[in-house]
């Protein structure tokens, strides 16, 4: 297949105005998550009307700054707090992955798909490393893509809101750090290394290691007691908007329109998932002693993105919330292949 021209630069820089104008209309109204929001509804918008586009970079640099500002966040003693919550961060992730079998069914009946497809559809493992997955088992890649993406639109325009709401914030001491004042030099060449954390990563196949490699390399530094910087909001923001409008420039009319039974089906699975596994982090964070607000954010079936800027919009114990996407992307390279293999033979799909 011959690779897609590259649009033209105008579309490229219309795009980024609509999701910087929605990012910024959404901020005035005090959304939560409101520049990643409002740059996916902005996007999303101008796609229904003429072609958008998100440079191939912008996503990938986005990661990488955003994997700098997490791993910031941990200190000394918030590594070992979070490393103390590892049994709970594992329960989570293979109660969490486990779900998919829940709505695998309901997804294929709806979308009239094949089992195989049906289950990577709704397991709740990320974009990035459902599609790699998918693509390997032989299932229809299009379909999983479009079935996980609607997921994480869900997640982003539900859960953030509510939480904005119902929970305490800044309550959570043991998974907090002070943040460091910035130190350009220093910020600049954690920035310019990034890449070189990332590149391990990608080589060995590892889902999203834009955001992985950079997140690893500044908790080790944060944890050693050697930060030196942190990192301003706007940056942060900039990032929201690369991945708000990266989301957005996908939700074009042809890809909701085109797949109206897949679209249905993504958008019920969705909801049940996003009920269920809010329930069972309630369950869990009363069982574990953990806050709970943090615990539905690291349950919630949405990317760890996502989820993780969420908790650093509503200072939501970062370092906590992140924890748990860690342990359930290391956990869905390992086990979603063998509970899809018991899926199968307990006719479960």
């Amino acid at each position: 297949m011959p690779p897609r021209p590259t649009p033209p630069l105008q579309v490229f820089l219309v795009t980024a105005l609509a999701g910087c104008c929605g990012g910024a209309l959404f901020a005035l109204l005090h959304v939560p998550l409101a520049w990643m929001i409002g740059a996916m509804v902005g996007s999303a918008l101008l796609g229904w009307f003429r072609p958008v586009a998100v440079h191939t970079h912008a996503r990938p640099a986005a990661m990488m700054v955003l994997g700098t500002a997490f791993g910031m966040s941990f200190s000394g003693p918030v590594l070992g707090a979070v490393t103390g919550a590892l049994p709970a961060l594992a329960v989570a992730g293979a109660v969490t992955i486990a779900t998919g079998l829940l709505v695998a069914r309901m997804f294929t009946r709806l979308a009239k798909v094949d089992a195989r497809t049906g289950f990577f559809c709704g397991v709740p493992g990320g974009v990035v490393i459902m599609v790699v997955l998918a693509q390997e088992a032989g299932a229809q890649v299009a379909a999983v893509t479009l079935s996980q993406t609607v997921r994480v639109v869900m997640v982003v325009l539900s859960i953030p809101p509510i939480l904005g709401v119902v929970a305490p914030h800044g309550e959570y001491g043991a998974f907090s750090a002070m943040a460091a004042q910035v130190w350009w030099p220093g910020l600049l060449g954690l920035l310019a290394v990034a890449p070189l954390a990332a590149w391990p990563l990608r080589k060995l196949g590892f889902g999203n290691p834009w955001m992985f490699g950079p997140c690893l390399l500044n908790i080790a530094i944060a944890a050693s007691g050697h930060g030196f910087t942190g990192i301003p909001g706007w940056l942060v923001s900039v990032a929201q908007i690369a991945m708000g409008a990266t989301l957005g420039s996908r939700l074009t009319r042809s890809f909701l329109l085109g797949s109206r039974g897949l679209l249905v089906a993504s958008v019920l699975s969705s909801g049940v998932l996003v009920v269920v596994l809010a329930a069972m982090a309630l369950a869990l964070a009363w069982a574990a002693g953990l806050p709970w607000p943090a615990v539905v954010l690291g349950m919630a079936p949405g990317g760890m993105p996502e989820m993780s800027l969420t908790a650093k919009a509503l200072d939501l114990a970062v370092p906590l919330v992140l924890g748990f996407h860690l342990v359930r992307s290391l956990l869905s390279n390992v086990l979603v292949k063998p509970m899809y293999r018991l899926g199968v033979r307990w006719r479960l799909l």
